[in-house]
């Protein structure tokens, strides 16, 4: 199966969050509530470096893949 590179999700228990997984490298789910990330990649301090800008560049497209879907509905 071939996921896409963005999910949606949410949880009854946080009723206020919204979260986007990004399932490619680098995999994180984001709450777009709290900004919180959670990391599924353990990173090596050498590529620290490269793997910031590229993590900061899935995160901008997390937000507006986010606002994309949201636009659908409205």
């Amino acid at each position: 199966m071939k996921l896409p590179k963005f999910l949606l999700g949410d949880h009854s228990d946080h009723p206020d969050a919204v979260y986007v997984i990004h399932t490619q490298f680098p995999r994180f789910i984001i709450n777009l509530e709290t900004e919180a990330i959670e990391w599924f990649e353990d990173f090596d301090p050498e590529d620290e470096k490269d793997l910031k800008s590229e993590a900061e560049n899935a995160i901008v497209q997390a937000t507006a893949f986010y606002d994309l879907e949201v636009s659908k509905y409205e």
